[in-house]
């Protein structure tokens, strides 16, 4: 099984244990490095590997929070303390909504959980850490830049958004750590945003509040226990207030009404649609999957009307392996 990279933040980057009134190295021991493996007849393994490795971290007893992407179909999952040591773990399942997802290690970790605390009361501005797996040389001294509406291309929608810059090089499952020494988000994405002409990376963050309402529904079903969101297997991005079709899930219902990658989505039940988020309200708004999704499309000079028979995306995916 092969070990996680071995790096080193910078040490410009690095958090240094004066600066915070916790106990800097106790509180990052929580953060787990987290590898799975994927088989390659999984739906996701085209778009996110058959092998996956981040951070996860130990919120209660032998129960690890991580990003949802780094588990999903994982029919093994290793959880690696900061001193080397491996332990086994079992894929819980995972929230779409949120993107979180939860590990249950199938041996001792031997580490104290990490409070949780309030992603609403953090403020921008406020200084935070970003641990990854491995201690002070893992981990970004950084700051929240931002809290804000976040629309990502594979039909997610977060409301408020947690970013903060530095940015941390290995994001995925890395833990945010607020002035209080509790943990307040996870870990998503590395986005670049332009700042005073020029360009600069942040981390998308998934706050921590998100979870307390599914927690429970995740750790006994593996999924939140209500219907699911109406789901089109369709790639989107914003491109000048028209929300722009960049790529087609395979066996997704976009593909099997044979939409092309291209083609621009002009409204969604008769309702024109201008913005990515205001697709996706308007999506969801609809029903539970299964639904009928009405589109208008335009495609090179023509516009067409087409109704997509939308789904529950876990339906796609394979169950996680137990043990």
């Amino acid at each position: 099984m092969p070990s996680l990279t071995e790096w080193r933040v910078p040490p410009a980057n690095q958090p240094r244990p004066g600066d915070y009134t916790f106990d800097l190295d106790k509180v990052l021991s929580s953060v787990v490095g987290l590898h799975s493996i994927i088989p390659p007849d999984a739906f996701s393994a085209e778009t996110l590997g058959t092998e996956r490795a981040g951070n996860g971290v130990l919120i209660d007893d032998g129960l690890v929070l991580t990003i949802g992407y780094l588990i999903t179909e994982a029919e093994a999952v290793w959880l690696h303390r900061g001193d080397g040591r491996v332990v086994e773990g079992h894929a819980l399942g995972f929230d779409f909504e949120s993107g979180f997802g939860l590990v249950q290690a199938l041996g001792d970790l031997d580490l104290d959980p990490l409070p949780i605390g309030s992603s609403a009361a953090a403020q921008i501005g406020d200084r935070v850490v970003v641990g990854g797996a491995g201690g002070r040389t893992r981990s970004v001294a950084s700051q929240i830049a931002a809290k804000q509406e976040f629309a990502g291309y594979w039909e997610y929608l977060l409301d408020e958004a947690i970013f903060t810059h530095p940015a941390h090089p290995n994001w995925g499952g890395t833990g945010l750590i607020s002035s209080r020494g509790e943990l307040i988000g996870i870990g998503s994405l590395q986005l670049e945003r332009e700042r005073d002409g020029k360009a600069e990376h942040v981390n998308m963050i998934v706050p921590i509040d998100l979870l307390k309402p599914v927690i429970d529904d995740i750790r006994k079903f593996g999924r939140v226990n209500k219907p699911a969101r109406p789901w089109l297997g369709m790639y989107t991005t914003e491109i000048d207030n028209r929300v722009v079709v960049v790529g087609i899930a395979g066996k997704g219902p976009a593909a099997l009404a044979e939409l092309k990658t291209g083609d621009v989505i002009l409204a969604v039940n008769g309702d024109k649609i201008t913005s990515q988020t205001g697709f996706y309200r308007k999506l969801w708004s609809l029903g539970s999957a299964g639904v009928d999704v009405p589109l208008t499309v335009y495609h090179e000079g023509v516009t067409f009307d087409v109704v997509l028979s939308s789904t529950d995306r876990a339906k796609l995916l394979k169950a996680p392996r137990l043990h």
